[in-house]
């Protein structure tokens, strides 16, 4: 879909349209990465060939992107495992350099990558600004790990010192999806990195620029040695080849429960450790007391921020009987004032979906949802991949728009007699990623909260939050629990414990 629209980004997408005193200052150089990976620290025609990156709101090509096969992730994993030890091997100021130059570059560059962020993902301006936020954190957050205490001395029964020590656990795969993938990779890159590992990258095809080739830049402006961070964008093939080769150790997914479940199988079969975060379908309960115009509020980003294309969207919204056709009214009446268009072309709430694919489900699930006997109250209508911010009330619980994680701006709002009506309602699900509870009683919505199996609480908040010192993780279908986050989230996800016991005389046996 073309539309018209103004320059409000700055980015280059040929090699001729811009002079050479703007190309020395840009990051991102579509001559330099057009149709190649990054391997060993050069840019390399790829196996796969080569796709083109699509501006959502208009089908536009941005850049031509290389595609890695199966034998890139071999040669990639090889060369990455030689870097990686001499990596290691540095004193930890070093590591630690390198990632605090990496937070300022994102800071120096933000208005670049911005841009390719509200053009390639489809992300309004404050999302995108606040995945350079976020993302910069992260670096910084990172830059502490190489001197953090990376073991600890165990008592003994016998007369040795015994210490537990936290290693690099080598190759790290890092495979990041399309909605935030910013955020969704550095989480991963940064921490394995800081604490002497090299790192694969593998981005979602849609979004390789953003999430892939902006990280390359940065880091190496940052001073990475060459070998430890290698971009080999692909499909299928090429993920399952790097978690199946014998020098990637540890794979940090995030994507869908489906694709999460392949990985970790192909994992297990190859013993590599899979640290995996995947769908949600989040509970947002409203209690009695609560203030409706606040819990709107909060819903109203929950459920439609980025077109709902996050993990942790409000999907489901359990509002008490006694306030429910209220909530209806007023976040109906929210969803209708929304602006649905071209996040680069002017003030927008909501952008693109990100694909047809994906436009198409969603408005499949909503059709079967009102087929089903759910009201619609708003939207449930798009205009090329602009889709309209919906709500639906009254959703049959077993309706795949209320059970199943949609990935859309879709509310499905029910109702609830009792708190315990409300923690069976927010326990009805597969997922444990986010929960939300309005209220003025908190320790009430604690005690709730507490009966709810769920990866991330927010009392008196939506679901949608993120902070790089934080836990990241959830339960059950979604996920295998906080591996994103804070020192020892990153320590146990990223380094190997070893037992070391030192005598000072050789010990003796009685054989």
């Amino acid at each position: 879909m073309k539309r018209k629209r103004k320059n409000t980004t700055t980015m280059s997408t040929t090699a001729d349209n811009t002079s050479d005193t703007t190309k020395a200052a840009l990051l991102i150089d579509a001559a330099t990465f057009a149709g190649k990976i990054y391997i060993n620290g050069g840019w390399v025609a790829g196996g796969g060939g080569e796709i083109a990156s699509v501006e959502p709101a208009t089908g536009e090509t941005l850049a031509m992107v290389g595609m890695a096969d199966t034998a890139d992730v071999a040669r990639a994993a090889a060369s990455a495992a030689v870097a990686q030890k001499e990596w290691a091997a540095l004193p930890h100021p070093a590591r630690a350099g390198v990632l605090r130059k990496a937070g300022q570059l994102w800071e120096q560059y933000a208005e670049e990558i911005g841009g390719w962020n509200i053009r390639e993902v489809g992300a309004i301006p404050p999302l995108a600004g606040f995945a350079l936020h976020v993302t910069a954190a992260e670096c910084y957050e990172a830059s502490a790990l190489p001197s953090a205490p990376l073991g600890s001395v165990l008592s003994s029964e016998e007369p040795r010192l015994s210490l537990a020590q936290h290693v690099p656990a080598g190759v790290v795969g890092v495979i990041s999806p399309f909605n935030v993938p910013l955020i969704l990779g550095i989480r991963a890159v940064a921490p394995a990195l800081a604490l002497g590992n090299a790192v694969l990258l593998k981005p979602d095809p849609r979004t390789v620029i953003t999430g892939g080739v902006s990280m390359v830049r940065i880091f190496e402006e940052a001073g990475l040695p060459a070998g430890l961070l290698q971009l080999i964008p692909g499909g299928a093939d090429v993920g399952e080849a790097m978690v199946a080769d014998p020098n990637v150790r540890v794979i940090a997914f995030t994507g869908s429960t489906r694709a999460g479940r392949a990985v970790g199988e192909i994992a297990g079969r190859h013993l590599t450790r899979a640290h995996l975060e995947l769908g949600g379908n989040s509970a947002y309960i409203i209690r009695h007391d609560a203030d409706v115009d606040k819990a709107v509020n909060l819903a109203t980003w929950g459920a439609f921020l980025h077109q709902g294309q996050i993990c942790m969207t409000v999907g489901r919204h359990i509002v008490h009987e006694s306030l429910f056709d209220e909530y209806v009214e007023k976040l109906a009446a929210k969803a209708d004032s929304m602006h649905v268009g071209d996040p680069a072309a002017g003030q927008v709430h909501l952008g693109p979906i990100i694909d047809e694919v994906q436009r198409d489900r969603i408005h499949a699930l909503v059709q079967d949802a009102v087929a089903q006997g759910a009201e619609l109250r708003a939207g449930g209508s798009y205009d090329g991949l602009f889709y309209r911010p919906t709500v639906l009330a009254n959703t049959p619980t077993d309706a795949s728009a209320y059970c199943d994680e949609v990935f859309g701006p879709v509310a499905s709002v029910v109702s609830y007699a009792t708190d315990d009506e409300a923690v069976a309602l927010a326990s009805q699900t597969d997922y444990g990623l986010a929960l939300g509870i309005v209220t003025v009683d908190v320790f009430a919505g604690l005690e709730m909260a507490k009966r709810i199996p769920s990866g991330i609480v927010h009392i008196n908040d939506q679901t949608v939050n993120d902070e790089a010192n934080a836990p990241f993780g959830g339960v059950g279908s979604s996920g295998t629990g906080s591996r994103h986050g804070g020192a020892q989230a990153n320590i146990d996800a990223f380094t190997e414990t070893r037992w070391i016991t030192m005598r000072r005389e050789p010990g003796q046996y009685p054989l």
